[in-house]
Formats: C-alpha cells, structure tokens, sequence
C-alpha cells in the first residue's frame, strides 16, 4: 500500500466524522420545514379553540349569561391563553437562550398537544357547573404558555440557520406554518359546524380537540432529527449568558419596547378570524359554513402570499413590507366589517381576501424576520418571545374588547374598526423606528 494510498485511508472516517457542524449550517430547508410543520401543528391547537370560543363555548359552559354576555365570556377564556404568554415567554425564553432551540421546540409541542386533548375531555357546564368553565380557564392558560415559545423557538432556529441573504424568507415558514394550521382547524371544523344543533352542542365540538393527539405525533417526528442552530453553538462555545433576561433589559431595552408595539399587528388576526366570525354568524345571521369559507380561502391565499413579501423584504428592506402591512389592514378592515354588517356575501370574500390573504400577510410574513433581527443570539428567543408575548396579549383581548363595544344597529361595528385601525397604525410607527437589517451580516445583528 502506498503512503498516499494509506493516508486517504486513515483520513477518510475523518472526514466521515466531521459533519455535524457543517450539516447544521447546509440545513435551512431542514429547519424551515421543521418550523412550518411544527407551527402548523401548535396553532391548529391555538386556533381550534378560538373558533370553538366564537361558535359553541358560550352556549356550553356559559349557559346560564344572557347570549351576548356568554359570547363575551366566551372570548375573555380565549384572551386568558395571552395572559400566560408572557409568563411562559421568560421561562422558556431563558431555557431557549441558555440550553438551546430544539429543547424548547419540543416542550411547547408536547405541552400545547396535552392541554388541547384535555379540552376535549371537559365536563360542559350543565354537567359539573362552575368547575366547567374554571378547567377550560387553567388549559387554555396552559396553552398561552405553550404558545408563548413555540413561535420564538421556531423564528429563531430558522433565522439561524438560513442563508445570510434570504433569511426573512426562511424565516416566514414559521408564520405559513401558522396559517396552515388555522386552516386545518377550520377544515376540521366544517363539517363538524355543519351537524344538528344538538349534537354539535353534545359531542361534535370535542373531534377537533381529540385529533389534535395525531397532529402533535406528526410535528415532534419530523422536529426530532433536527440539529441546534450553528449561531447557538458558536456562542456556546465562546460565552454562555447565564441570565440572558437580564441582558435583554439593560442592553436591548428599545428594541424590546419596538417589538410590544410593533406586535399588536396581531389585532388585526384575531379580529378577523375570531370576533368577525362571532359577529357574522350570531348577529349577522350569516350562515357558519359561509364565513369559515371565507377563512379558510383567506389563509390559503396568505399561504402563498406570506413567502413573498418575505421574499420581497430580502430585496429591499423590512421596515417598507411590514408598514404596508400595517396601514393596509388599517384601511380595509372598515370595508370588510361593513360587508358583514350589510350581509354582502360576494364583497365579504372579496375584502376578506384582500385584509388577511394579501395586505395582512406583508406584515405577518415580515415580523419574524423584523423582530428577530433586533436581537444578538444571546438573547434572540427572549427578546422575541417576552416582545411579541406582551404585544400579543392585546390581540388575545381583542375579540373580548371588540365584542364590548360593538354597538347595535346596521353602523354598530364602527368602534371595532376604530380600535383595529389605531393598533394597526401604531405598528406601523414602532416599526418605522427601528434599524434596517436585512442587509446586516449575523454576528452585527442586535449590536449598537
């Protein structure tokens, strides 16, 4: 055997060996299908419950309110899940900057799957009285905090690992991963919308919660190959932060206050597939199957639409995406809850289209990028997590406020469209005062 010969044999298990590192940084593809699929598994969780809270939660644990006050109390178990989210954003934001992404990735999965199998498991008021609505309480708590990492862990394991010039494109996976599960929830639903009163009330609205066990199967199989983000590694190897919160609070404080306000953008989401599909169906008298149509063809455009004005954002910048975003659904949210108000079926999809399947997704596909940007890995999935978590929690409220001052008579929605119009337009403030990124190499990002 020659020395050459000899030396290619001794190198090769070498260079068999040596991947893991170089695997990690050739795995965006991995990363963002891991993020989609797990998202769309979290929030096929989330947002089964708010169509369960707009259709059937206030007839079956609030029974006993008049139907506008049980339709508010309703929401106000829907906006508890955002109560926790800041909660479960220190904790897990800490775990996530300190011990790694992929941990958190696959408590939030398993925490959000439990708790919405348990949902379904519910005794209904009429069964146990004031312990029904009480558990319903403390497991959507339990799914706010689930929420509050899941989103923050997903942006910034993609973030990470994407490519230096295409990462709000990567990055946006996380938010159609979103949309596909408010998707499949409202598939699921459908059908299951459309059965006898009775049996809707007795046993059709558990299915949803019941197939979320399969649902959550699916998501931690594909996450579990998954390796942590090269960023994490490297800082790993240099400086473990051991309180990153509090290097987030004396070194990222204005970033952090941009990311509360720039959030409540989520108004908008929760408006549109939450209180106006109350507002449809139970004054409106719209027919349900009618408006959970128009959800569904709404986030499937958005699926489309997300990526490219993420992709869009790679080209020139994400502060202009995001804010066209944001002043766009401040204007056709007035046009859209009119539609509802005069019954218009045709021009319902058609502003329902236009708000959340087009203009809405320029700022939904845009954050996780915008706000992840802010941030040094150090503190990266605190700083998103405890950000978007406190501005999140007005969008959970949302729903609840909105059906508060929603007014009688045909001109009765006006204050709604006022309350998401002012949101709206303060996201779009706080974003125009942030740095510009999208042009920044990794390792400046979150830097002075």
């Amino acid at each position: 055997m020659s020395t050459s010969t000899a030396t290619q044999h001794i190198k090769a298990p070498a260079a068999a060996a040596a991947p893991p590192q170089e695997a990690a940084t050739r795995s965006p593809r991995k990363a963002a299908l891991a993020s989609w699929i797990g998202s769309a598994v979290e929030y096929y969780d989330f947002f089964i419950y708010g169509t369960a809270a707009a259709l059937v939660f206030g007839k079956i644990f609030f029974p006993s309110f008049d139907p506008i006050a049980g339709t508010v109390a309703a929401f106000a178990t829907f906006g508890v899940g955002y109560v926790t989210r800041p909660i479960g954003a220190v904790l897990l934001g800490h775990i996530g900057d300190r011990y790694g992404r992929k941990k958190v990735l696959t408590f939030t999965l398993l925490l959000m799957g439990i708790s919405t199998f348990m949902v379904g498991l519910l005794p209904t008021y009429g069964q146990v009285g004031i312990s029904a609505p009480v558990m319903l309480v403390v497991l959507r708590m339990l799914q706010g905090v689930s929420a509050a990492g899941e989103q923050a862990g997903a942006n910034s394991m993609t973030l990470e690992h994407a490519p230096p010039h295409r990462r709000a494109f990567f990055t946006s996976f996380t938010l159609s991963g979103t949309q596909a599960g408010l998707i499949l929830a409202t598939l699921v639903f459908l059908p299951i919308s459309a059965l006898p009163e009775e049996q809707l009330l007795s046993w059709g609205w558990r299915v949803p919660f019941f197939l979320s066990a399969i649902v959550v199967l699916v998501g931690i199989w594909v996450r579990r190959t998954l390796p942590e983000t090269p960023a994490f590694e490297q800082g790993k190897s240099h400086k473990q932060t051991r309180l990153p919160l509090a290097v987030l609070l004396r070194e990222h404080k204005k970033s952090l206050a941009r990311v509360i306000f720039a959030a409540q953008i989520s108004v908008v989401s929760t408006i549109f597939s939450v209180f106006t599909l109350s507002y449809a169906v139970n004054t409106m008298h719209i027919a349900r199957a009618t408006m959970l149509t128009v959800l569904i063809l709404a986030n499937v455009v958005a699926l489309a639409a997300i990526p490219a004005f993420a992709a869009l954002s790679d080209r020139i910048g994400r502060k202009p995406v995001f804010i066209f975003g944001a002043l766009g659904s401040a204007c056709l949210i007035w046009p859209y809850l009119w539609c509802i108000s005069q019954a218009n079926i045709p021009l319902i999809f058609v502003f329902g289209l236009l708000l959340s399947g087009v203009v809405y997704s320029a700022a939904n596909g845009v954050w996780p990028s915008l706000y992840g940007e802010m941030f040094d890995t150090r503190v990266r999935l605190s700083g998103m997590a405890i950000g978007t978590q406190i501005g999140f929690a007005l969008g959970g409220f949302a729903p609840t406020i909105s059906a508060a001052i929603l007014k009688p008579g045909v001109d009765g929605w006006m204050p709604v469209a006022v309350f998401v119009s002012a949101t709206a337009l303060i996201a779009a403030i706080s974003a125009a005062t942030a740095r510009e990124t999208y042009r920044t190499p990794m390792q400046e990002l979150g830097k002075a």
